[in-house]
Formats: C-alpha cells, structure tokens, sequence
C-alpha cells in the first residue's frame, strides 16, 4: 500500500493536495504526519525525503516527492485522476501546472491556516492580480466544461491543486465572483475536504512561524481551533 508523508493539515497546503487526490478517488494509502518544526524541519524530513521537504509518496521503497509529480506518478496507475476527455485534460494540466509554479502574491500574504479567520489589512495590487487570474481561469473551466468541478463533472486533479486556495478564501474572506463561489462552496462541501479541515481544527501544534505568518497582513477575528 502507498505511504504518504504529509506535514500538519492546518499549515501544509503542500500536503493537501496529493492526500485530498487520494482520498476522493479512494485510492488507498498510509498517511504518516511530521508536524513542522520552525528551521528544524527541513533536517527532520530529510529522513524520509530527498528533497527535506513534504509531500513525499512511497510505493514500496520507491519515493516520489513533489506533489505534481506524485500527482503524475498516480495517473500512470489510477483511473480519474487527469479528466478523461482530451480538451479538459489538457486545460487541467494547464492550470494545474500554472497554480504549481505562481500565484506568490496569494501564498505570502495569506499562507493556508484552516483554523483561523483574518481580516486583511490591505488588498494591494498584486494580491488583486492573483485574484484576478484565479477567476479568469476558474470561470474559464467551469464555463467550458460544464461544473460543478472545474474540468467538468467529475473531481481531479486540477480541483485538489485548488483546494487549498478554498481554505484560504474561508480564513481571509477573499472576494469571488458568483461562478466562482459555486466551486468553492461545491469544494467546502466535498467530504474529503471536510475531513481534512475537520482533523486541521483538532491538532494541537502550533509551529511559531507559520502562526506569524498567518497574521503579517491581517488581524485575528477567530480562532476554531482545539485548545493546546
């Protein structure tokens, strides 16, 4: 069986995206968490990832690392994990590939952090701009292909690349056209996401860093995690 090394759900928006794969295609694994340790954490995954960093899959003493690379490591066994229609395929992996690689503004001014609610300062330039984009394309799939996913009836690959942008839009109130909110409420609403979010709120780490982070750009409303 696949073994899967993932940090904590509430920070790893990394992680997210091979387990959430796995899990709504119900592909089975073993899933192994490494809460992160500040500037430790790096040296500690290096025990189990050549890159000392996660998500890293294990098929037997085979490592794949890098979650699009896990990602394509599945496609080549599993069934649903790319659309099977040629268009949409290729528009998935396009999306896929550009969420992979951008989106920076987005990531440093609001790192995934399931549990809180932020309420931002400032919505600069550059913010907008990755807003922008992700509507353009997130419209330009739902309208293409049909929803509710955005490649076209059935949950993919290019949807859990996504999803940890839909945490981000609950923790920052970040705004979304109404097509857009249609995927992000049909997301929330996936059991494989809400499983995830559930086990986010009932870990009791906390890692310094990615705590202040979470606050650079913004002022605490909430906080929906467990006590420590």
């Amino acid at each position: 069986m696949y073994e899967l090394h993932i940090a904590n759900k509430n920070y790893s928006s990394w992680s997210l995206r091979p387990w959430l794969l796995m899990k709504a295609l119900n592909i089975p694994f073993i899933e192994t968490i490494h809460p992160f340790q500040g500037t430790d954490s790096s040296s500690v995954f290096r025990h189990f990832s050549p890159s000392g960093r996660v998500p890293v899959l294990y098929d037997g003493a085979r490592a794949i690392w890098d979650s699009l690379a896990i990602t394509e490591y599945l496609a080549e066994i599993h069934a649903g994990v790319w659309p099977q229609e040629y268009q949409a395929k290729t528009w998935a992996r396009c999306a896929t590939a550009e969420m992979h690689a951008g989106f920076t503004t987005l990531r440093s001014m609001c790192p995934m952090n399931c549990g809180l609610r932020v309420q931002l300062d400032k919505m600069p330039s550059a913010l907008s701009a990755d807003l922008d984009r992700l509507d353009t394309l997130w419209q330009q799939g739902l309208t293409q292909f049909g929803g509710p996913f955005l490649a076209g009836p059935d949950f993919s690959a290019v949807d859990a690349f996504y999803a940890p942008v839909v945490f981000r839009i609950q923790t920052y109130a970040l705004p979304l056209s109404a097509v857009s909110r249609q995927w992000y409420e049909t997301m929330l609403a996936l059991p494989a996401l809400q499983l995830w979010y559930q086990k986010a709120l009932a870990e009791e780490w906390r890692e310094e860093s990615h705590e202040a982070e979470s606050l650079r750009s913004g002022k605490l409303l909430e906080d929906f995690r467990k006590p420590q």
